[in-house]
């Protein structure tokens, strides 16, 4: 089967993100793929990058090593968050920011463009909890977060999108829909990889 990384990327515990996350996990298991979960919130790092040149990058911390590990062992990595101001959270950016470096996760080559992309073979998949609904999301604000995501971050690197789930509005839901949302993030754990 297939081994799974879900990042329950919201900075918060107990968050609507987190069930999701373990929805989709929990179905994943049942289907006999290796899942292994991450919380955001439980990481301690500093998630400024801090200096100008890759470089200078400053070496990682314990609980962001281990998480680049997990990536390295995944072969479809999940990621659960909020929508924020119309992106990421600053700290899920920061993790990104701080692992996700060259000649680990891409590698330019001189002559090229584009650098290769080191986490190629990987698939990927981001829930996304939002107040916002769906449509507004996509025609009124064009998806840029998703954009920004699924290309400049994730596909930049080599892992292919799989697929990109609004679980929204958020607020006012009452519990039925919220139980609506868990059971689509469980089917969606169901079908992974």
């Amino acid at each position: 089967m297939t081994r799974i990384l879900i990042l329950d990327g919201h900075p918060a515990s107990g968050t609507f993100c987190g069930a999701l996350a373990g929805e989709y996990a929990g179905n994943a298991e049942t289907r006999g793929h290796e899942v292994r979960v991450r919380h955001l919130c439980a990481t301690d790092f500093n998630p400024d990058f801090g200096v100008s040149r890759f470089k200078d990058a400053p070496p990682l911390e314990p609980d962001l090593q281990a998480l680049w590990d997990d990536i390295v062992w995944c072969e479809h990595f999940v990621v659960s968050h909020p929508l924020w101001w119309g992106g990421l959270p600053a700290k899920l950016k920061g993790v990104f920011d701080r692992i996700l470096l060259p000649g680990k996760a891409f590698q330019y080559v001189a002559g090229k463009p584009l650098p290769e992309k080191l986490l190629k073979g990987r698939t990927a998949e981001v829930l996304v909890t939002s107040d916002t609904p769906g449509w507004y999301f996509r025609w009124i604000y064009g998806a840029g977060v998703r954009k920004q995501t699924e290309k400049q971050i994730l596909g930049f690197c080599g892992l292919k999108p799989k697929g990109y789930h609004m679980f929204s509005p958020i607020r006012g839901t009452q519990e039925r829909q919220r139980a609506k949302m868990l059971a689509r993030a469980g089917a969606l754990g169901r079908k992974a990889a």
